[in-house]
């Protein structure tokens, strides 16, 4: 069954509360990294290898540091998933 941008955003909240320790935190096509306070470069690694473990995939160096936003993410996810 193919896996639906719903399903995608699901498990991204799961996995961004998770990172962040944080509960309220809901993501969407437009969050970036300036929409939620810790996000650094070191929680960016943290957040990649997390969402790489969950969906079964791995970003390249490319799109990993090309990604403007958390619909890039999922495009590349829903690219690659399933």
């Amino acid at each position: 069954m193919k896996m639906t941008r719903e399903d995608v955003y699901e498990k991204l909240n799961e996995i961004f509360r998770d990172v962040f320790d944080d509960e309220d935190i809901t993501v969407n096509d437009a969050t970036t990294a300036d929409d939620i306070e810790d996000w650094d470069s070191l929680e960016h690694i943290n957040l990649v290898v997390a969402v790489e473990k969950c969906f079964g995939i791995k970003f390249t160096m490319g799109e990993v540091t090309g990604m403007k936003n958390v619909g890039e993410m999922a495009d590349i996810i829903l690219g690659r998933a399933g």
